[in-house]
C-alpha cells in the first residue's frame, strides 16, 4: 500500500463539470443533473485499493443517511485499466452491486475528470454546496486500515451537518490518505 495524500483543491473552487459513463446503469451521467439540492459529494475511489475497501461500508451508510436530506453522492474511478484491469468498468458494476452502492459509480476513462479535480488518491472526497462551490475536501475520518480507529465518517459527516445547519464547515481539513490514482 502506498500512502498518497490528497492535494487539497482550494476551497471555493467550482466543481468541474463532467459527463461520464455510469457502470451501474450504463447511462451517461452529467454532474449538473446529478447534483444535490443541499450538496454534492464527489468521491474518487476504485475497486482494489485497501483504503477504499476499508471505507466501503461507511460510504454506503453515509449516502443512505444523507440522501434524504438533499445530498447526492457520485463515485468515480479514474485508474488506468490496462495496468489495473480489476478496476475496469465491468468489474466496477459488479463491485457496486456487491457493496450495495446507493450512488452511481462512474468511469473516467481519459482521466480528465481526476485531473480537473486535482485528485491524487483513492479515496479522495470533495463536498460541494448547493451552488457547486467546494466547502470540504480531504479525509472521510481518521480511520485507516490497521490503525484501530473506528470507522465513523466523522470528517465528512460534520461537514455535511454544517451545510445542513447553515454553519461554516469545520477547519482545519485533513487530507485523505490512500493509494495513488493509477495514471496512464
Amino acid at each position: 500500500m502506498s500512502l498518497t495524500p490528497s492535494t487539497m483543491l482550494p476551497l471555493g473552487t467550482t466543481a468541474p463539470d463532467f459527463t461520464l459513463l455510469d457502470t451501474v446503469s450504463g447511462a451517461l451521467l452529467n454532474l449538473q443533473e446529478q447534483k444535490g439540492t443541499r450538496g454534492t459529494v464527489v468521491m474518487f475511489i476504485c475497486n482494489h485499493c485497501p483504503f477504499v475497501i476499508h471505507v466501503n461500508e461507511e460510504l454506503v451508510r453515509i449516502a443512505n443517511d444523507y440522501r434524504s436530506t438533499g445530498f447526492n453522492f457520485i463515485a468515480i474511478s479514474s485508474n488506468d485499466v490496462l495496468n489495473y484491469p480489476q478496476d475496469g468498468p465491468d468489474r466496477m458494476s459488479q463491485h457496486a452491486d456487491e457493496n450495495d452502492y446507493p450512488f452511481p459509480y462512474l468511469y473516467d476513462e481519459t482521466q480528465e475528470v481526476a485531473r480537473a479535480y486535482n485528485a491524487a488518491c483513492t479515496p479522495d472526497f470533495y463536498l460541494f454546496n448547493d451552488h457547486l462551490k467546494l466547502v470540504y475536501r480531504g479525509q472521510l475520518d481518521d480511520s485507516r486500515p490497521g490503525n484501530g480507529i473506528p470507522l465513523t465518517g466523522r470528517s465528512l459527516r460534520e461537514s455535511m451537518d454544517a451545510l445542513l445547519g447553515n454553519r461554516k464547515v469545520p477547519e482545519p481539513q485533513k487530507p485523505s490518505i490512500g493509494c495513488n490514482i493509477k495514471w496512464k
